[in-house]
C-alpha cells in the first residue's frame, strides 16, 4: 500500500506511526507545509484515559510523552477572590512542539517518510490521489483538501461568538487553573496549565462586547500582551506572557457529513473540531488516528472502501459525543456572565459540570470533599431563602421541598406528561389511566403531570387521547386525584392542550402524526395558518378566525374550572411541540398578517389571551405553568431572544413556572440529541429572566437530577421514559442517597427499610469499583516531576 498523509500534526503523525509499525512493508509518507521545527500554540492536554490509549498502542511514544509532560490532579477555579479546588481529575500538559518532535522521531524509527516545507496546491490534489492508494487529509481546521471537495465531504461550519487567543507564560503551576476576572467591560476567563518545566499555556477568552470594550485588535500581539499582563498582573505573579502567533480568533465548529471521497479520508480537525475548553482537539485527532489505523491495517489491502467504512463506524459516534460535550462547554463559556452572581462553590460546580460528562456522582468519586463543601453551601443558601433546614439531614438537592404559590412538593422529581393513547373514542378515561397514575404516585416523585388532555373532542391528537369537557371525565379525573392525595405525598398537575394541525392522527405506537387510517374518523383541523404538518399527507388546517379563537378560549376556561373542581394542584397550558398554541408562537408555522402574526409579541398574543382567561378562573393559591418549545431545531424558528420574551410575557400574565421542552414544530427539524440535551434552554430561562423552570429531555439518572439542581439549571426535573419502566425511580434514588425524610406508603415500609440497606451496600460497592476502574495515574515517578 502507498499512503500519503497530508498534514504533519499529531493526528497525521500518529496514524502514520501506528500504521507503519503494523505494516512495515507499506510505503507511508507524511507531507507537511511547515518546517520540522515550526509549531503554533503552546501546550496540549491529555487525560489519563487518553494516556492509557497511547500506552496500549505504542509504548515507546507513550514513555517519551510521559518523560516530558507536566501532570496535575487538581482543577483550581479562581472566582471573585476565592480559589476552589477539585481533585481526582488526572491530566497532563505537554508542549505541542515536544509532542511533534517525539512523533517525528518515532516515525523515522519505524520508516515513515517525512517531507516538510511542501504545500499541496489544489491543482496537485488529483495527481496526488492517483499516485497513492490512500490519501489521509490531516491538513487541519482550514483543510484545503476538504474545501476542494466540499460538495462531497459536506462540511457544516459555524463560527462561534467568543474571542480567544493563545499565549504562554513562564509562570509555573501544579494544577489546571481557571482565572475568571470581572472587568468593566465584561468577564474574561484565562484557561491555564503547565506543559513543561517553566512554561504554561494561557488561553484568554471573552465575549465580543468585552473584547471590543478593552480595545483589542485581531493581529496586534504586543498590544494584547500588554493589556492582558496588566489585567492579570496578580495571577501572573511577576512572570511575562509569551507570544507565538497569538492572534485573536473565533472558534470554527466543523463537522463533515462524509469522511471519505474516492481514496481520500479525513482525519483530525479537517473532519471535526472540538473546542479547547475541554482540551479535546489533539486528543480527538489522535484517538481518531488510532481508529483509522486499525481500520486501514485490517481492511485496506483488500478493500479501501471497507477500511473507510470501518473507520466511520468505529469513530463517528465517539467523535460526535466528544464534539457535543465540547459544544456544550463552549456554549457555557459564551454565557459565563449568566452565572456570575453565584456563590463560589455553586460557580465551581457549574464550571466542573458544564459539559454534562461530569455529574454529581462523578464528583463524589473524584473528590468527595469538594461535593461536601458544595452541598453545605447549597443547604445554607436554601435555608436562608426558604427557612427549610436540611443542613443536618443533607438528603441531596433533589430531595428538598419546592414551593409554587400554595403548592409545596416534597421533592424535585417530576413524572413528565406522557401520552398513553388509552382513552376510549369519546375521550373517557379507562382503567389503564387509573392504574397508571395511581401506581406511579406511590413511587415517591414530588409531582405528577397528567398527559395532555383536551377541552373538546376536536382538540384531541388522537382518538385515544383523554378529554376534560364532560361531567363524566371530570369525575374520572377526580377519582385519580383523590387517590393520589389520599395515598401519597405527590401533587398532580393537569396539562391542557389543543392539537391544532397535528390533530386527528393515529395512536403513538402506530404512524405517529399521520392522519387516522379510516377517513370517516378524521375531523377538521385548525391552526395559526393554513399549513399542513406533512405536505401531501396531512389535512390542510383552517386558519383560525376570531370566532374560532373565542370558542377555543371558552373551552379552555371551562376545562380549567373542571380541573379545579377535580382537585388538581397545578395547571399547565401546552404551548409546545407544534400544537395549536405553539403554531402561533413559532415563525415557521405562523404566516398571519393580522395582529396575531409577525413579530414575537404578536405571535404570543393569542396564547397569552387563553392563558390569562384560564388564570382568571384558576384558584389564586394554585400555580400555573406553560410548556414551551424553546427551539424549533430549524433555521428561522424560535430564537433565544424570542425565548426570553415568551418567558417574560407568560410570567407577567401569572405563570409560575416554564416547562422547557423543544422541537416537534416541523417534521424536517434537526435536533441535536444527547444527555440532558434540552437542559441548556431551561438554564437560560432560569438565569436570564430568572423564572422558575422545569427541565426535561434525556434525563435518566439521579446524578443528573442533582447536577441540574446544584448548578441552577432548573428548579424541578422531569423524567419521562425512566418512569415508564421504573415507577419507583424516586424511591430508589432516596435509598441510594440515604434520604430518609421522604414518606413511603405505610404498606411499603418493610420494603423501604430493606431498600435503604441494600442500596447503601450497592452504592458503596459501586463507588469502590469505580475508584478501582479509574484510569491509572500517569504522574512521572513517585516524586512527581
Amino acid at each position: 500500500m502507498r499512503i500519503k498523509v497530508i498534514g504533519g500534526g499529531p493526528g497525521g503523525l500518529y496514524f502514520a506511526l501506528l500504521t507503519k509499525k503494523a505494516k512495515p512493508n507499506w510505503d507511508i509518507e507524511v507531507i507537511e507545509q511547515n518546517r520540522d521545527d515550526d509549531t503554533f500554540g503552546f501546550g496540549v492536554v491529555f487525560s489519563d484515559d487518553t494516556l492509557d490509549e497511547f500506552l496500549s498502542h505504542d509504548p515507546p511514544s507513550y514513555e517519551r510523552i510521559r518523560d516530558k509532560f507536566a501532570y496535575w490532579d487538581d482543577v483550581a477555579i479562581h472566582y471573585k477572590g476565592n480559589e476552589v479546588r477539585c481533585g481526582g481529575n488526572g491530566f497532563c500538559g505537554l508542549s505541542r512542539m515536544t509532542l511533534l518532535q517525539l512523533l517525528h522521531a518515532r516515525c523515522r524509527e519505524v520508516g515513515v517518510g517525512l517531507t516538510f516545507s511542501r504545500r499541496i496546491d489544489p491543482e496537485e490534489i488529483e495527481q496526488l490521489c492517483s499516485s497513492a492508494d490512500i490519501v489521509v487529509a490531516a491538513d487541519g481546521i482550514n483543510s484545503l483538501i476538504r474545501d476542494h471537495y466540499k460538495e462531497h465531504f459536506k462540511p457544516a461550519v459555524s463560527v462561534k461568538a467568543n474571542r480567544f487567543c493563545w499565549m504562554g507564560s513562564t509562570r509555573p503551576m501544579g494544577e489546571f487553573n481557571y482565572f475568571f476576572k470581572q472587568t468593566p467591560h465584561g468577564i474574561i476567563c484565562a484557561h491555564t496549565y503547565q506543559y513543561e518545566k517553566g512554561k504554561s499555556t494561557w488561553v484568554f477568552e471573552m465575549d465580543e462586547a468585552c473584547w471590543q470594550g478593552h480595545g483589542f485588535t485581531e493581529t496586534d500581539e504586543e498590544d494584547s500582551r500588554a493589556k492582558l499582563e496588566a489585567l492579570y498582573k496578580d495571577e501572573l505573579e511577576g512572570h511575562p506572557l509569551l507570544l507565538n502567533r497569538s492572534f485573536w480568533r473565533r472558534f470554527p465548529r466543523i463537522f463533515c457529513e462524509n469522511w471519505n471521497h474516492k481514496n481520500i479520508v479525513l482525519l483530525g480537525d479537517a473532519k471535526a473540531s472540538a473546542h479547547f475548553s475541554i482540551g479535546s482537539g489533539t486528543k480527538l485527532a489522535m484517538e481518531c488516528a488510532i481508529g483509522l489505523s486499525n481500520a486501514v491495517v485490517k481492511h485496506a489491502a483488500s478493500d479501501v472502501k471497507a477500511a473507510f467504512a470501518a473507520y466511520d463506524a468505529a469513530r463517528r459516534v465517539p467523535c460526535q459525543v466528544v464534539q457535543h460535550n465540547a459544544d456544550v462547554s463552549l456554549a457555557w463559556f459564551e454565557h459565563m456572565k449568566r452565572s456570575f452572581d453565584m456563590e463560589p462553590m455553586q460557580f465551581a460546580m457549574v464550571v466542573m459540570c458544564r459539559a454534562k460528562t461530569i455529574t454529581y456522582d462523578n464528583l463524589l468519586v473524584r473528590d468527595p470533599g469538594f461535593v461536601a463543601k458544595a452541598d453545605s453551601e447549597w443547604y445554607e443558601r436554601y435555608y436562608r431563602e426558604t427557612g427549610h433546614d436540611y443542613r443536618s439531614s443533607r438528603p441531596t438537592p433533589m430531595f428538598t421541598k419546592f414551593q409554587l404559590r400554595g403548592m409545596e412538593v416534597a421533592n424535585r422529581v417530576v413524572m413528565s406528561p406522557m401520552a398513553q393513547y388509552s382513552a376510549d373514542t369519546q375521550g373517557n378515561l379507562t382503567d389503564w389511566h387509573f392504574v397508571h397514575y395511581c401506581s406511579h404516585a406511590l413511587g415517591g416523585m414530588g409531582l405528577i403531570f397528567a398527559e395532555m388532555s383536551c377541552p373538546s373532542p376536536d382538540a384531541r391528537i388522537s382518538l385515544g387521547c383523554p378529554g376534560l369537557w364532560s361531567d363524566a371525565q371530570e369525575a374520572q379525573w377526580k377519582r385519580i386525584v383523590d387517590f393520589i392525595h389520599a395515598s401519597s405525598d405527590a401533587k398532580i398537575c393537569m396539562q391542557l392542550g389543543h392539537s391544532g394541525r397535528k390533530g386527528s392522527t393515529q395512536l403513538g405506537w402506530e404512524a405517529a402524526d399521520h392522519p387516522i387510517k379510516e377517513a370517516q374518523d378524521n375531523w377538521p383541523l385548525v391552526s395559526a395558518s393554513a399549513l399542513p404538518y406533512f405536505d401531501g399527507i396531512s389535512a390542510l388546517p383552517m386558519e383560525l378566525d376570531r370566532a374560532g379563537m373565542d370558542r377555543i378560549k371558552a373551552e379552555f376556561v371551562s376545562a380549567t374550572k373542571r380541573a379545579a373542581r377535580a382537585g388538581f394542584d397545578m395547571l399547565e397550558l401546552h404551548c409546545a411541540h407544534g400544537y395549536l398554541f405553539a403554531s402561533f408562537i413559532s415563525p415557521l408555522t405562523n404566516e398571519r398578517d393580522d395582529d396575531y402574526g409577525g413579530g414575537i409579541e404578536n405571535r404570543l398574543r393569542y396564547p397569552l389571551e387563553v392563558f390569562a382567561a384560564m388564570r382568571a378562573v384558576w384558584p389564586e393559591d394554585r400555580p400555573m405553568s406553560v410548556r414551551i418549545s424553546a427551539s424549533d431545531w430549524k433555521d428561522g424558528g424560535i430564537s433565544e431572544a424570542d425565548l426570553f420574551v415568551i418567558a417574560e410575557r407568560f410570567r407577567d400574565a401569572g405563570c409560575d413556572l416554564i416547562d422547557v421542552s423543544s422541537g416537534q414544530t416541523v417534521p424536517d427539524q434537526k435536533p441535536v440529541y444527547g444527555r440532558m440535551y434540552q437542559v441548556p434552554f431551561a438554564e437560560a430561562i432560569r438565569n436570564v429572566p430568572k423564572m422558575a423552570t422545569m427541565a426535561v429531555g434525556a434525563i435518566t439518572e439521579a446524578a443528573q437530577v442533582n447536577t441540574i439542581l446544584h448548578t441552577r439549571r432548573a428548579d424541578l426535573v422531569a423524567l419521562a421514559r425512566p418512569h415508564l419502566w421504573n415507577p419507583y425511580f424516586a424511591h430508589q434514588a432516596q435509598a441510594w442517597y440515604g434520604a430518609r425524610d421522604q414518606n413511603w406508603p405505610k404498606q411499603y415500609l418493610p420494603g423501604r427499610n430493606q431498600a435503604f440497606r441494600e442500596m447503601e451496600r450497592l452504592r458503596q460497592k459501586q463507588m469502590e469499583l469505580q475508584i478501582k476502574a479509574r484510569p491509572k495515574r500517569h504522574a512521572v515517578k513517585e516524586e512527581g516531576a
